[in-house]
């Protein structure tokens, strides 16, 4: 339609005071003419002359009624909504993302941005909202890993995933860890293949080194052995049972490389694959007291004001993880100073007294240390949690 045309379509509409079907016919026009920041304002007009407001605002209202100030914010959201997903299936994810970031519904977004195929030409935008915004972080990863390559993929997980909470990276992690074990593994499937003129029989790298231990002596490696480091390293947040057989498989590995590249690690991590291994075979529940007291010694012979609490927080997490939470509870009244800055490894005190389900040890700490706002949420806390049970529990008797 030319301009002239839906000029004249709004003045003849406008004169019959037929307002809303003015506006009706512009948004028309304007999403037909793919001008979507132009159709947000006319969605924002039908909005505001249905609430009895002027449709463009001029100056500064008065304030507005609870009820239609609620209306009109509604009314908002729908239209960033719906301006955004018609942006993001145009293919301008950034500008669409603009509008559907104010709704905060992450998982209608992430359904939005599954239409959209990845190209050279959006890569860069698409991995901006789906890692960085955390929009979807499993297809977000996964197409660094196919896009970008193992090492893009690692340097990507340090400056997108790095500040992003636990369960984000264990999904980033899971997928770098299943990435790496099966590039490494036909990697040595197929040099053991060639050296012996079959492929092993064994299904694992630590079965394969344990009937080859001369195979990697002569400093043979089979994967960027950086690469190994970081997946190992990645790896710590992983709970679910199979991705950390596979990282622990990978650290059996690094560990039986050659010392030139036995990178080392932080602390408590300073030797990073056996640490690691011990780590994984206590979350896995595998020689759980051996992990212990492995960290035990590192949280009591690292040097805290050199190195922070890291350690004593690994153990803390550690114990927690393998569902010592009154073990973890101690360790953390006894290890870490009132008014320590932490590094966000180890859970909080109320963090482990839910897991508990009893908030006295806590109450008592917070007394010990002064803390009130500790104390506090803790009584608070256990308080409603007991009200709760018990109403739970009085309509389970009716």
């Amino acid at each position: 339609m030319a301009v002239n045309e839906i000029l004249q379509q709004i003045d003849a509409l406008t004169a019959e005071g037929r307002l809303d079907d003015a506006l009706q016919e512009l948004a028309r026009y304007f999403e037909a003419e793919k001008k979507y920041h132009e159709l947000f304002e006319v969605l924002k007009m039908q909005i505001r002359l249905r609430l009895g407001l002027t449709p463009a605002q001029a100056e500064p209202e008065a304030r507005m009624d609870e009820q239609r100030e609620l209306e009109l914010e509604r009314g908002l959201l729908d239209a960033c909504r719906r301006v955004g997903e018609l942006l993001v299936r145009d293919g301008r994810i950034r500008e669409g993302w603009m509008y559907l970031r104010p709704i905060g519904d992450r998982q209608s977004a992430a359904a939005v941005f599954a239409d959209v195929e990845a190209t050279d030409e959006n890569l860069d935008e698409l991995l901006e909202v789906l890692l960085q915004e955390g929009v979807d972080i499993r297809r977000g990863y996964a197409l660094a890993l196919e896009r970008l390559g193992t090492c893009n993929s690692i340097t990507m997980f340090e400056s997108a995933l790095g500040m992003r909470p636990r369960q984000d990276q264990q999904i980033a992690a899971e997928l770098l860890v299943r990435h790496v074990h099966g590039e490494l593994i036909e990697n040595v499937r197929r040099d053991i293949e060639q050296r012996e003129g079959a492929p092993p029989a064994e299904q694992t790298l630590e079965e394969m080194l344990a009937a080859r231990p001369e195979l990697l002596r002569d400093g043979t490696y089979h994967l960027d052995t950086s690469h190994l480091a970081s997946t190992v390293r990645f790896a710590r947040v992983l709970d679910e049972r199979q991705p950390l057989e596979l990282a622990r498989d990978i650290a059996v590995y690094g560990k039986q490389l050659h010392p030139q590249y036995h990178y080392p690690g932080e602390e408590p991590f300073l030797d990073l694959y056996p640490a690691s291994i011990a780590l994984f075979d206590a979350l896995l529940g595998r020689r759980v007291d051996a992990g212990i007291r492995y960290f035990t010694h590192k949280a009591d012979t690292v040097d805290q004001q050199q190195f922070g609490t890291v350690a004593v927080e690994v153990l803390i997490d550690l114990l927690s993880r393998v569902g010592r939470h009154e073990q973890a509870l101690e360790e953390y009244r006894k290890r870490i100073p009132a008014n320590a800055r932490t590094m966000g490894i180890a859970p909080t005190l109320l963090q482990l007294s839910q897991r508990m389900g009893d908030f006295e040890k806590m109450r008592a700490i917070c007394a010990e240390r002064d803390d009130v706002l500790g104390y506090a949420a803790a009584s608070l806390t256990g308080a409603h949690r007991q009200s709760t049970e018990q109403s739970q529990s009085d309509q389970a008797t009716v």
